[in-house]
């Protein structure tokens, strides 16, 4: 009941938003164009001149430290990202520019989502005997994720500035309520079964019935400990890396040509029509390979699930995981992000543990993020040095902030931390880009510019 209440607010939000357009733009007002045509960037971004400071030492650079640090490990943690803390701050604080900031937020999130996902491929599962990196949910998501970031670029083209603030309100503030909700729940739960622990160790009773107090004992069958190596090897999964590589590759391939032909020309459209076979060919071969396991798994009568969510693979639930990966992934082109911000409660909502979710959606988001940064160097949209420096804070904070979060989370028992910990980012984020973004919508209608749709062609 409680995702179909987020649902419906998300699509009539987005839907009064967008249709407000028409009511608010003036024909005889001047549309300014907007050359941004880069991939998963976004005309949330202005179009001012480069601007590049110096990295020196400094207050700002100190400050832009301190930030960076809490942002890459706190987003990383949620599963996010984190980049609607790091343009704001890269903008205000640092100084520069909004696309290289949006390029400079891409090196950092996949700086802290590679140190990330290089701490949880040490980590066992905390309750399986199965990878913490569930590469089913992966497969199914990524390819979607990726062609709905490719759309929302286009679409980020076409619709104004002041439209993008507004969805970037309506989304995170949504995801963020319901997030911080479902960590309530979860906590809640998690307090009865702490009670419960309690009263199991305090009083045991043996077979004959008698009444055993304060026993200790040992488990019939101790679980094995690994080493890091063996945990490390028993996580990858050569095969489906290699497809999600593949699938990773195309895309660049794709974008870095197209970069090179003129926009709306036939190459043009038919290379952007190629992405489609790709992320829908991807995508129904992992389908197919989970509903034929689910329609097995069903007919012997076992009833563990397959992937770590708990959910039937009908065509109903894998139709409605396209349709989310697609909305997700245009959600993220269309405001500037990887996806993340959409991923990352969409895991939680279908049934995904905490640690599960956030090494997942960390993982996915290595892959979008990193496809940025390549084009964006291939671009020269950021400066080595700079980069190079919020990288090295990046990775530094994703791993230890993995580290100091899950044991905190081991120690109390508390995996409804990592919950509260996404749903602070979001909202944290919809604070800031919302406000920045209020401010210069602001601006932009005392001085009388062009509030509707833009033309896709015309507008490159």
């Amino acid at each position: 009941m409680a995702t179909r209440g987020l649902v419906l607010y998300l699509l009539s939000g987005f839907s009064v938003a967008i249709l407000s357009v028409f009511f608010l733009s003036h024909p005889n007002e001047k549309a300014s164009p907007n050359p941004n045509s880069d991939i998963f960037a976004s005309p949330y971004l202005s179009t001012t001149d480069k601007v590049w400071p110096k990295l020196e030492f400094s207050w700002r650079t100190v400050l832009a430290t301190v930030i960076g640090l809490l942002g890459s490990a706190c987003g990383t943690v949620g599963g996010v990202g984190g980049g609607g803390i790091f343009v704001p701050m890269l903008t205000l604080i640092v100084g520069f520019d909004t696309k290289s900031a949006a390029a400079l937020s891409k090196c950092m999130i996949m700086a802290a989502s590679a140190s990330s996902v290089w701490y949880n491929l040490r980590v066992p599962h905390p309750t399986r005997e199965v990878p913490i990196i569930d590469y089913d949910l992966a497969l199914l998501f990524q390819p979607m994720l990726l062609l709905g970031i490719t759309l929302g670029v286009s679409l980020s083209v076409v619709f104004p500035y002041w439209l993008i603030t507004v969805l970037i309100i309506i989304l995170f503030i949504g995801t963020s309520s319901r997030s911080f909700f479902k960590g309530i729940e979860m906590w809640k739960e998690e307090t009865i079964l702490k009670k419960e622990m309690v009263i199991q160790q305090e009083t045991i009773v043996n077979s004959r019935g008698e009444l055993l107090i304060d026993t200790e004992y040992e488990p019939l069958i101790p679980r094995e400990e690994k080493s890091k190596m063996q945990i490390l090897c028993f996580n990858l999964k050569w095969k489906r890396l290699l497809i999600l590589f593949l699938v990773w590759t195309s895309f660049l391939l794709l974008q870095v040509i197209k970069n090179d032909v003129a926009v709306c020309s036939t190459w043009y459209w038919v290379l952007f029509c190629l992405q489609f076979p790709i992320a829908f060919g991807v995508f129904g071969y992992e389908a197919v390979k989970l509903y034929r396991e689910n329609k097995k798994r069903i007919s012997t009568g076992n009833t563990e699930t397959i992937c770590e969510a708990s959910i039937e693979w009908t065509p109903m639930h894998i139709l409605f995981c396209a349709l989310c990966g697609i909305i997700g992934g245009t959600v993220g082109g269309l405001l500037g992000s990887g996806g993340g911000f959409v991923l990352g409660p969409l895991l939680l909502e279908i049934g995904v543990s905490p640690h599960v979710a956030s090494a997942t959606s960390t993982f996915v988001m290595m892959f979008s993020s990193s496809l940025s940064v390549v084009e964006f160097y291939l671009l020269k949209r950021f400066p080595i040095p700079f980069a190079l420096y919020l990288m090295g804070v990046s990775v530094l904070a994703g791993f230890w902030g993995q580290f100091f979060v899950r044991k905190l989370v081991k120690i109390l028992g508390r995996a409804s931390l990592i919950v509260f910990i996404l749903s602070g980012v979001i909202f944290v984020s919809a604070l800031t880009m919302g406000g920045v973004g209020i401010d210069t919508s602001i601006t932009m209608i005392r001085n009388h510019e062009f509030m509707g749709f833009l033309e896709f062609c015309s507008s490159q």
